[in-house]
């Protein structure tokens, strides 16, 4: 046995996808970082061990302009480039390239932290204990990031902690219940199934449970052809303690996980799964909820469904409040209870730290949050994204010399912006980035909002609905339609609201117009409508029986399309999110004109928002090649220069089997493009870049350049027809 003792800036315990982009954000802020894991392989939950596929603020698309970016972002869409299968093998390595691509991390796999060191509200160190290789390891430093989701580390240390869930009093929260108890979610283990290509028998072991004398067969869904986490509902411990108990939560998932394989195979109930074999049962259950530490402030159900707009926010979420029954498959109730805001909310940086650890910053799912909004902030792509948040505060605390409490919020925005993380409604106001003093012109802009080539009708059987950028008016709206009769159309205008909304908020005008019996007529609505600031329209067209609309296959930048879909008896009202999808329109749109629009003008590739919020915040050209230019009234020197690019944040993407896209990089993403300074009244390149296929590029330039003029010329994206520039900036050697 060997022991040793080390010291880093950043010592993150825990490498789920929490403790990964935690780690990844502080490393490139110039930190040494230690990344401690209990297990031979990083991703947590959705590791090859357990295999939970990593959703977030999509809601399997039904958040809209959602998926995260910043590290979370790189992930999805670099997996989505290797991995289209959703191997959970191939995850494994693109989370593992990410983080051993940071030379400032030490990685210690198969390592168990299990002692704390900590006085008068202080972490001194941890020690974790490395399996296989004798090993005990005393990590030191200033600061300790606690993403191990039960939350040992920051318990060791004393940090306040809840375990289960508040009563209703203590928050007023609707979803709460009367009396505070200890009831938590529960674990799961997944399974997978193949066909052997041969007949393939299943001998059930002893201690297969036989579901067929519990409520599962009748309660809970289950097909021959599902896989992985379409068995999700395969819960239990909720009213047990998941970490204590964690053996025999485990046995009894085991036996109910070869009781449904014994139900499906030998029960005679499903037809053609003779080939069908088990190819892979998880051994480590899959834990929802454990440790909630209190920070500064207490994330609740209020903040979510109301959005609140914190002032401090540093990331956000968009999954639904998913709580589960606390009987788990066994429960009677359905396998979940979900309500939805009506966009996707905020997340305050006081909920990422310690209320009485000093210098414990927290992120994954024992963050600051009541048992009800825990609901929400669990799910692994939210909690990444609060990881990137935290990594990035206790590289800022270690460069002040300060505690977490005391990072100043501004700087730890405008640092998370600048590295394109995941914060929505805030721009990025950089006195640095010489863009901001630049003229901003172009070879051309997208001017106009109008799809025509429909290729297809849609019969109005329900309603549908358009939401169109409105900058800086949305003066008419015509929709190219059939009508079997004479008839009659309806729309209502509708305001979102908040500017990460696509859903019907605030009726502004109701309009008709006649529609003559025909084929393919433009009908035209006088909207005239001019809100004060740029934002989101959506139309709301009514059903007509007889009338169609045309469709056309492909999408619109800055629209979505929709189409409405009654609520199921046990959803909550009212629940827009559940109402209106585009899952059937996924990527088509609607076919309409709706007149100019400035939406896409030069000048938003600079003024600071990396994100739709009302509206696109993109530059898209008039066709390809393009050019976007910034211009200098006098010489400015440059050193750096960076890109963001559109990687479609409305297309919703998961590491593992459940969505594949027909592409292997998102289509708006610029792939060939040359950066040029205007030197001496000549254009000189400075940058060449062809086969890109990642949303932000920095380019460190060899040698500074002295220039009135930077320009980027794209002349190939990964599929779209025009260029998409979200950002543009440059910066002093």
């Amino acid at each position: 046995m060997r022991e040793q003792q080390v010291r880093h800036d950043v010592t993150v315990v825990g490498g789920g996808l929490a403790g990964v982009c935690a780690a990844i954000a502080a490393a490139r802020l110039g930190r040494s970082v230690a990344l401690i894991n209990n297990r031979p392989v990083l991703g947590g939950n959705s590791s090859s061990e357990i295999r939970v596929w990593v959703v977030g603020a999509t809601a399997h698309g039904r958040n809209h302009h959602a998926r995260e970016t910043g590290i979370m972002g790189e992930l999805f869409v670099e997996n989505q480039y290797r991995n289209p299968e959703g191997n959970p093998y191939y995850w494994d390595a693109v989370v593992l390239d990410a983080v051993r691509a940071e030379p400032n991390i030490s990685l210690y796999l198969n390592t168990d932290v299990r002692e704390v060191s900590a006085s008068d509200g202080r972490i001194e160190s941890v020690t974790g204990w490395t399996m296989g290789s004798e090993l005990l390891t005393t990590f030191t430093g200033p600061v300790f990031l606690d993403c191990t989701g039960d939350g040992l580390v920051g318990a060791l240390a004393g940090a306040e902690f809840r375990i289960g869930r508040e009563a209703r009093s203590e928050y007023d929260e609707p979803w709460a219940p009367e009396v505070a108890d200890e009831i938590t979610l529960g674990s799961t283990l997944l399974f997978y199934s193949k066909d052997a290509g041969e007949p393939s028998r299943f001998v059930p072991p002893s201690f297969t449970k036989d579901i067929a004398a519990t409520s599962i067969p009748s309660r809970r869904v289950i097909r021959a052809s599902d896989n992985g986490c379409a068995y999700w509902w395969i819960e239990f411990g909720g009213e047990l303690d998941t970490v204590h108990d964690n053996e025999a939560i485990r046995d009894e998932l085991w036996a109910v996980v070869y009781g449904i394989w014994d139900h499906i195979k030998n029960s005679g109930s499903f037809s053609d799964v003779d080939n069908l074999t088990l190819e892979w049962v998880g051994s480590v259950p899959g834990k929802r909820e454990y440790r909630r530490f209190v920070g500064d402030y207490v994330l609740t159900q209020h903040d979510v469904l109301q959005q609140t707009e914190f002032d401090d926010r540093v990331a956000f979420g968009g999954w639904s409040i998913d709580l589960h029954p606390p009987g788990g498959m066994y429960a009677q109730e359905e396998g979940a209870k979900q309500r939805y805001a009506d966009g996707i909310y905020h997340i305050p940086y006081r909920i990422l730290y310690s209320k009485n650890v000093t210098n414990l910053l927290l992120a994954g799912r024992n963050v600051s949050a009541s048992h009800v909004a825990f609901g929400t902030t669990r799910v692994q792509a939210t909690t990444a994204v609060m990881g990137e948040a935290a990594g990035t505060a206790a590289a800022l605390a270690v460069a002040s010399d300060i505690e977490p409490r005391a990072v100043d919020v501004g700087e730890l925005q405008r640092t998370l912006l600048r590295n394109d993380a995941a914060i929505v409604g805030l721009p990025l106001v950089d006195s640095s980035d010489l863009a901001s003093a630049a003229t901003v012109t172009a070879s051309g802009a997208l001017s106009s909002l109008a799809v025509e080539d429909g290729s297809s009708a849609w019969p109005l059987d329900a309603d549908a609905g358009l939401v169109l950028p409105v900058d800086p008016s949305l003066p008419v709206l015509e929709l190219l339609v059939d009508a079997e009769a004479d008839t009659s159309l309806t729309v209502e205008l509708h305001d979102p609201g908040p500017g990460q909304n696509y859903v019907p908020r605030t009726l502004v005008s109701t309009l008709s117009a006649p529609v003559p019996a025909g084929s393919k007529q433009w009908v035209r609505f006088d909207l005239a409508w001019a809100p004060d600031t740029p934002r989101n329209a959506f139309v709301l067209v009514r059903a007509a029986s007889g009338v169609s609309l045309y469709v056309a296959d492909r999408p619109a930048p800055g629209v979505l399309s929709f189409t409405r879909r009654p609520l199921r008896p046990q959803d909550e009202r009212p629940q827009p999110l559940r109402e209106w999808t585009n899952r059937e329109l996924l990527r088509r749109t609607f076919c309409f004109r709706a007149g100019g629009s400035s939406a896409f003008a030069p000048e938003k590739a600079v003024d600071g928002y990396l994100r739709p919020f009302a509206g696109p915040h993109t530059w898209v050209s008039s066709g390809l090649p393009a050019w976007l230019r910034l211009t200098w009234e006098s010489p400015v020197t440059i050193g750096r220069v960076e890109l963001i690019g559109d990687d479609d944040v409305d297309e919703d993407l998961i590491n593992l089997h459940r969505h594949r896209t027909p592409f292997p990089v998102p289509p708006p993403l610029v792939r060939d493009y040359v950066v040029e300074a205007l030197v001496d009244g000549a254009w000189e390149p400075v940058v060449s870049v062809t086969s890109n296929r990642r949303r932000r590029r920095v380019h460190e330039l060899a040698t500074a350049v002295t220039c009135t003029a930077l320009r980027v010329v794209v002349t190939a994206t990964n599929g779209a027809p025009d260029a998409h520039v979200v950002a543009l900036r440059a910066y002093a050697p």
